[in-house]
């Protein structure tokens, strides 16, 4: 029952995932559509690919037992194809400067997970070890991953706008980790149920920051929208009262 249980939870966790990783989808059909990133940030896709492929290493029979987390696996190598794609994508339509920072932040990303499996391949020399290890540093991403949307937050308090703070992202981000979170705990892996502990209500945190400047905020599109229908009532008065003085004449 308790398997069964865990498997249940843990598909509905690979649902949710899914959801929290195409739901950029929208933000980036808006940047190919605009040709521009915008004020978007790179960083949350950063890091979400740096903590699908230590999630998916570490789900692989060379860190852990068999397949006991082939759940992690297939989710998490998704994630990674997606992610890879954001991110190309991210860096086709920024600018320059934007393309140099977020290029010395994904230079290290890569580096950094190219390190962990050398390491926990070669150094260590049996499941337990590499379990530790491999955990271990992906606890800390998986934190960053789902906390890495609050780096908008200064920017949503300061406009009082949550127009570059996705709702979607957000919601599934706070899905996601919930659902993990009560996987790892039915399976006893603190590895797994530990950051999303963490990441729940940092999830929590982003919703409420939406709601409370959904109401209050206004996005830059509406007032583009209203200025727009000004002029253009304005050229029409405008229009008129020529046409008013011609027929005097």
């Amino acid at each position: 029952m308790g398997n069964r249980l865990r498997l249940a939870v843990g598909v509905m966790g690979n649902a949710a995932s899914l959801l929290l990783f195409t739901a950029p989808i929208l933000t980036f059909s808006r940047v190919i559509r605009r040709k521009s990133t915008e004020e978007f940030s790179c960083i949350p896709y950063i890091l979400s690919l740096l903590n699908c492929l230590i999630y998916t290493w570490y789900g692989l029979p060379i860190v852990t037992h068999k397949w006991e987390n082939f759940l992690l696996v297939t989710i998490n190598g998704l994630g990674i194809l997606l992610e890879i794609s954001f991110i190309l994508i991210y860096f086709w339509f920024a600018t320059p400067k934007a393309k140099m920072k977020s290029a010395a932040v994904v230079m290290p990303v890569l580096l950094m997970f190219c390190i962990i499996a050398a390491i926990s391949a070669f150094l260590f020399h049996n499941h337990r070890n590499r379990k530790v290890f491999v955990g271990s540093v992906g606890l800390m991403a998986c934190v960053a991953m789902y906390g890495s949307p609050l780096v908008v937050v200064r920017q949503v308090i300061r406009t009082k706008s949550v127009e570059y703070m996705p709702f979607y992202l957000s919601f599934f981000s706070f899905m996601a980790s919930s659902l993990w979170m009560a996987y790892g705990l039915l399976g006893h892996d603190l590895f797994i149920a530990a950051p999303n502990i963490a990441a729940t209500p940092l999830g929590l945190l982003q919703l409420v920051l939406y709601c409370k400047y959904k109401k209050s905020g206004v996005t830059k599109e509406e007032p583009n929208k209203r200025d727009v229908e000004q002029n253009d009532l304005e050229k029409s008065k405008q229009l008129q009262l020529v046409t008013n003085q011609n027929t005097s004449n």
